[in-house]
């Protein structure tokens, strides 16, 4: 089942090794809910475990995740396994390109002013 929730990325946890071969992280984002905020819990686990790292807390992002539960000794576990996120990463002065856009001041050069020799 997958799903998807929007909202403002809370927390982002260190990475687990659970195991050799076996590693998972959490973040939580923040979603309103009439007048109370929820504080949701999503897990990632092995190769997807970095793709939080390019969002910064407080930014709003789209989350896509599987519903997951799974039984243990009698008792029961959910688990919402985050697969993809989707947000603003250039809001992230990290991924902020070193050549910003032109500014209003960067104006063209008048015609008779460039020295091109192309007959078009």
């Amino acid at each position: 089942m997958a799903f998807e929730v929007i909202g403002k990325l809370h927390k982002k946890f260190d990475v687990e090794e659970k195991s050799s071969s076996f590693r998972v992280r959490n973040f939580v984002i923040v979603i309103k809910d009439g007048e109370y905020e929820q504080f949701i819990n999503f897990q990632l686990t092995q190769d997807k475990c970095e793709i939080v790292d390019k969002f910064e807390v407080g930014s709003e992002i789209k989350v896509h995740f599987n519903l997951r539960g799974r039984e243990w000794q009698g008792k029961y576990f959910t688990n919402l396994q985050a697969w993809r996120i989707e947000g603003d990463a250039s809001a992230n002065a990290a991924d902020a390109p070193d050549d910003p856009f032109p500014s209003m001041d960067d104006v063209p050069l008048a015609e008779e002013d460039q020295n091109d020799d192309l007959p078009f």
